[in-house]
């Protein structure tokens, strides 16, 4: 782990966001609660409040935080539903491990309840989205931007790195990214 103890404590947020892809028809029972298990996505929610205060006991590096806040929210689509997790903290490292991990146990979550209906669901795209607050500022990816695609990072950054390229699919304001 790395040494957070001489760091000050700051507000801290991120924002992960994932899609769990099924059939149409699932996402209809989904939306209808029509589900043989249950309430799909008031199960996930719960679920994936409770990975992000797990975080730490789950990823071997990440520093036990308190978090303040975490919110689960869902979009259903014509044939997806997409997990929206954010955290927040006041604390000397940032809440982006909690974030994602929210957002995957909530689409396991998902996954796990609508399997019998579906033999198709795949999760995709896990993503931090967003983050802010520490050393490093703040952070947003853009829309289209996975994978190094749709945006740029500011004029400091490109002249920071070797022959100033600068990545796309990527934003940041107030700094580099931590």
């Amino acid at each position: 782990m790395g040494d957070v103890a001489p760091k000050e404590q700051t507000h801290r947020r991120a924002q992960a966001r994932c899609r769990v892809l099924m059939l149409p028809e699932t996402t209809a029972k989904v939306a209808n609660n029509a589900i043989t298990k249950g309430d799909v996505l008031g199960t996930a929610r719960i679920a994936g409040i409770q990975a992000a205060k797990r975080t730490s006991d789950l990823i071997p590096m990440c520093h036990p935080l308190l978090l303040g806040s975490v919110q689960i929210n869902f979009t259903i689509g014509d044939d997806h539903v997409e997990v929206e997790a954010e955290a927040e903290a006041v604390d000397r490292t940032g809440v982006e491990m909690e974030a994602m991990t929210a957002c995957a146990v909530a689409a396991l979550t998902v996954y796990d309840m609508c399997k019998s209906s579906d033999r198709t669901l795949q999760i995709a795209d896990l993503t931090l989205w967003e983050k802010s607050g520490g050393r490093s500022g703040s952070w947003r990816r853009t829309p289209g931007g996975a994978h190094g695609e749709g945006a740029s990072l500011g004029a400091a950054s490109a002249a920071a790195k070797p022959g100033g390229s600068v990545p796309t699919g990527l934003a940041h304001t107030d700094g580099p990214p931590a």
